[in-house]
C-alpha cells in the first residue's frame, strides 16, 4: 500500500478514523472526508507531523457536488485515486410502522447514496489505476433487523449495487470488496434515529464487549490488500450467511429473539 492513494469516507470516528490511521501508517497517501472538518483537519495534521501523508475534505455524502469534489480534490491533491472506502454510515432503532419515512430517506442517502455518488465519480481513476472500492456493511445485509428496516434496506442495496459494479468490471481489473463488520465500538448506536429522526442518544448494547475500530480497520486493510470480494469478521456474522441459507425462518425468530432482548427494545 505505500504510496497508493486511498479515500475514507466518514472518517471523523470510529471505523472510518481507525481505517484512515492504519493505512497512512501503513504508507498509503490518505484523503479523510467527512461532514466534521475541524476533527479530520486534525487528525491529517498530526498524521504529516508524524511523517505519514494525508490530507482532509469536509464531504456530505448526502450531498452529489461534495462527493465530486472529493475526488476532484484527491486528484488535484495525490494524482491519482488507487482506493475508495465507503464508510460513512449511520444506523436507525424503530418499528418501520412508527417510523417517518423521512427517517427511511435519511438512511439511503448515507448509506447507500453516498456510497454510489463517491464510486461513481472515482470510478474512471480506479478503473486506471486497476484499484479497489469497498463498502462497509453488516449482518443486516444478510437478514432484515427488526427495528432496523431503513439500516437493513439500505445495507441491501449496498450489496446488489457493489456486486453488479464487480461483475460489470471483471475485465477491467477492479476490486470490490464489501466488508461485514460485527457490532463495533462506536457512537452509531448513540447517533441512530429514532423514530421521528432524532439521535436515540445511548447504546443499548455492552459497548466493551464489541470488536474495536482497530480490528475492523486492519480487516479493511488486509482484505483490500489481497483483494478478497467478501469479508464477515465475526463467528456471528458468517452463522448469520450460512443459516439464511439453509434455514431463513429459523433465522428470522433468531433475529426477533434478539432484538426483542435488547434494553429498551421497539419490539417490546
Amino acid at each position: 500500500m505505500r504510496d497508493k492513494v486511498v479515500i475514507v469516507t466518514g472518517s471523523s470516528s470510529g471505523i472510518g478514523l481507525a481505517t484512515a490511521i492504519k493505512f497512512a501508517k501503513k504508507g498509503a497517501k490518505v484523503m479523510l472526508a467527512a461532514r466534521s472538518y475541524d476533527i479530520i483537519k486534525v487528525v491529517a495534521d498530526d498524521l504529516n507531523t508524524s511523517g505519514y501523508t494525508a490530507a482532509a475534505c469536509k464531504t456530505d455524502v448526502t450531498n452529489e457536488n461534495d462527493c465530486r469534489n472529493l475526488i476532484e480534490e484527491t486528484i488535484n491533491k495525490f494524482g491519482r485515486i488507487d482506493v475508495l472506502i465507503n464508510n460513512a454510515g449511520i444506523s436507525m432503532r424503530a418499528l418501520f410502522k412508527d417510523v417517518d419515512i423521512s427517517v427511511m430517506k435519511k438512511l439511503f442517502d448515507v448509506n447507500f447514496w453516498g456510497a454510489v455518488y463517491c464510486t461513481k465519480f472515482a470510478l474512471p481513476h480506479l478503473v486506471s489505476s486497476h484499484g479497489s472500492v469497498a463498502g462497509l456493511s453488516s449482518v443486516a445485509g444478510f437478514i432484515g433487523l427488526p427495528g432496523r428496516a431503513g439500516y437493513s434496506a439500505s445495507k441491501y442495496a449496498l450489496h446488489g449495487f457493489l456486486e453488479t459494479l464487480r461483475i460489470e468490471n471483471l475485465k477491467n481489473g477492479l476490486h470490490v470488496l464489501i466488508i461485514c463488520a460485527g457490532f463495533t465500538r462506536s457512537d452509531i448506536r448513540k447517533k441512530a434515529l429514532t423514530a421521528d429522526g432524532t439521535p436515540q442518544g445511548f447504546t443499548p448494547r455492552e459497548e466493551e464487549k464489541m470488536m474495536t475500530p482497530e480490528q475492523v480497520a486492519n480487516a479493511v486493510y488486509w482484505a483490500i490488500k489481497w483483494r478478497r470480494n467478501y469479508r464477515i469478521l465475526t463467528l456471528e456474522g458468517k452463522m448469520t450467511a450460512l443459516v439464511k441459507r439453509i434455514a431463513p425462518r429459523f433465522l428470522e425468530y433468531a433475529a426477533y429473539l434478539k432484538m426483542k432482548n435488547e434494553p429498551d427494545s421497539p419490539l417490546n
